[in-house]
């Protein structure tokens, strides 16, 4: 069977996007307390003090927030014992960060959606994302700790997207990729729904709200060389995570077409190959710390 496949028109794709998101707003979604933050941060004229309202309104997500604060996962010195003082030690970035990451833990439980793919593993897969990210970032000196960490956490998402829409549709596409291994994923998903991952995630993000760096991502993590310089770094850090994590053959990998590192995407955070193998032997001590974040979470 060859790699070509039809390709939906842009019109067609974008509307397909759009019933996907439609269909799966009553489903699954983000809790409205975690929507008001994403857009108070966003907001130039917020402060700290209206964050800290918000959160301080649900004691649950507040008591989350705390716990997450409190973990080895940020080192902080001493207690923490309120989120206003939270809010002050990590900034409002890093709370609404912890505010998406805590929410998103529920949406990615699921268990056995088919033969061969198990909600778990993607979860798996992203948390190792995320964690592979961070240390990307860091190494690559970006300056985005919990901006990647996140980024990392929500790059497949869209399959979320595609798991709640389209399910039946979703079990073919899984079924063809295990009997096709050499056909790509985001090809299959595009003949079967008329859309692929990234585009279902980017549609997701858009509807959220999210930061356009997100939606960057979601959107062009397989891709990231087709953004703008000045838009692509956190997409292109995803990326290299995303094989590396392949690689290491951690939770579902079929997403991942090429087990080599664009050479192209590493030129553009001024890495090596060696630079981010050797994140791959720190990354699971570095994923427990992860895992134990968002089981606080």
């Amino acid at each position: 069977m060859t790699q070509a496949m039809s390709q939906p028109a842009e019109s067609a794709k974008a509307d397909v996007v759009a019933s996907a998101i439609g269909e799966i707003s009553h489903i699954a979604t983000l809790p409205e307390v975690t929507l008001k933050i994403i857009n108070l941060v966003e907001d130039p004229n917020s402060t700290a003090q209206d964050l800290n309202k918000v959160i301080t309104n649900d004691p649950a997500l507040g008591a989350r927030i705390l716990k997450v604060v409190n973990s080895a996962f940020y080192g902080l010195p001493g207690q923490i014992a309120s989120i206003n003082r939270a809010i002050v030690l990590l900034g409002l970035n890093a709370v609404k960060n912890i505010a998406i990451a805590a929410s998103l833990a529920k949406l990615f439980r699921g268990g056995q959606i088919a033969p061969h793919f198990d909600a778990h593993d993607l979860w798996n897969h992203s948390i190792a994302v995320a964690t592979a990210t961070k240390m990307i970032g860091k190494e690559a000196q970006l300056g985005l700790a919990d901006e990647a960490f996140l980024a990392g956490l929500i790059h497949d998402i869209g399959i979320m997207v595609e798991i709640q829409a389209m399910r039946g549709k979703f079990v073919e596409v899984i079924l063809k990729k295990k009997e096709n291994p050499e056909l790509s994923l985001r090809a299959i998903e595009t003949e079967i729904l008329g859309a692929d991952h990234q585009e279902f995630g980017a549609g997701l993000c858009r509807a959220w709200k999210f930061p356009n760096s997100f939606i960057y991502v979601t959107g062009h993590h397989h891709n990231p060389m087709e953004l703008e310089e000045d838009q692509r770094k956190l997409a292109s850090a995803v990326n290299l995570a995303d094989v590396l994590v392949a690689k290491l053959g951690i939770g579902y990998t079929d997403t991942v077409d090429n087990l080599e590192f664009n050479q192209e995407v590493l030129a553009d955070l001024n890495l090596t190959c060696d630079q981010v193998e050797k994140i791959g032997e720190a990354l699971p001590n570095a994923m427990e710390e992860a895992e134990n974040l968002l089981d606080a979470a």
